[in-house]
């Protein structure tokens, strides 16, 4: 019996984002009760807030858990490899399939 994708172990391969990478959120993320001073559902991310990764750490020795600062939240919330997209491979991937 095979492991499901949510049991997949990331930390086993390196972390996908590094402190200081500028990142996107791929989804809208809510207070699921562990975001001290918000309500349970209050919004704390939007779908295509950007801001940066500050660290890195690991939820049950099996995800990466990337604590990224949103500036224009003020806030700091950690989040999911699944939940974020590089904005800076991104724009390398486009300046490099553009200049000739």
């Amino acid at each position: 019996m095979g492991l499901s994708r949510e049991q997949e172990v990331e930390i086993r391969k390196p972390p996908l984002f590094m402190p200081g990478e500028r990142v996107r959120a791929t989804r809208h993320v809510k207070n699921d009760g562990t975001y001290p001073g918000k309500t349970i559902g209050e919004n704390l991310v939007r779908k295509g807030d950007e801001g940066y990764v500050r660290d890195i750490g690991t939820f049950l020795q099996q995800f990466y858990i990337y604590a990224v600062e949103w500036i224009d939240r003020g806030t700091v919330v950690g989040m999911r490899a699944r939940e974020l997209t590089s904005t800076e491979k991104a724009a390398t991937v486009v300046s490099e399939g553009t200049a000739r």
